[in-house]
């Protein structure tokens, strides 16, 4: 499949709202919440006033001119939250994106990114049922705590 990372335009901002509901876990057989829960004060921390903070970096990635994925990072006290120097990851694709590559190519190049603005480490927080764990170690994130259902996962850049 062909795809192109770029970064996040201000005005495609608004999309971010779609790629957090699009990241929420869902296991299987669980029905999937009420696109509303976005509006969650926990969930809000990931996109409200994104663009306005120094460490808010964001990628999309493009497939024919349609935006079907987006990675964010922003230093906030999210459920990946290790200190206040320390980005926490956010990403997620359309499902009918999924498996070929895209999201991978997304936290490389974020991670590159990172890297190149000085950051020494970045975060994430995943269920441990979610598929994506293994992804996520692919590119270098490690275990480092388990919470309840949740992995706390770590990068060393």
């Amino acid at each position: 499949m062909n795809y192109q990372i770029r970064e996040i335009k201000e005005q495609e901002y608004y999309l971010l709202e779609d790629f957090l509901y699009e990241a929420i876990f869902i296991p299987k057989g669980v029905a999937a919440p009420p696109k509303s829960i976005i509006q969650q004060p926990e969930l809000q921390v990931y996109i409200a006033d994104f663009g306005k903070k120094k460490d808010d970096i964001g990628l999309v990635a493009e497939v024919n001119g349609k935006i079907v994925g987006a990675v964010w990072v922003r230093i906030m006290n999210d459920y990946g939250h290790l200190n206040d120097t320390t980005p926490s990851f956010a990403i997620s694709l359309y499902k009918e994106y999924r498996g070929f590559g895209i999201g991978t190519a997304m936290m490389k190049k974020m991670l590159c990114i990172l890297k190149q603005r000085g950051y020494t480490q970045s975060s994430l927080a995943v269920q441990k049922a979610n598929v994506a764990v293994e992804m996520y170690k692919k590119v270098g994130f490690q275990i480092v705590e388990e919470k309840g259902e949740e992995y706390l996962m770590l990068c060393n850049l």
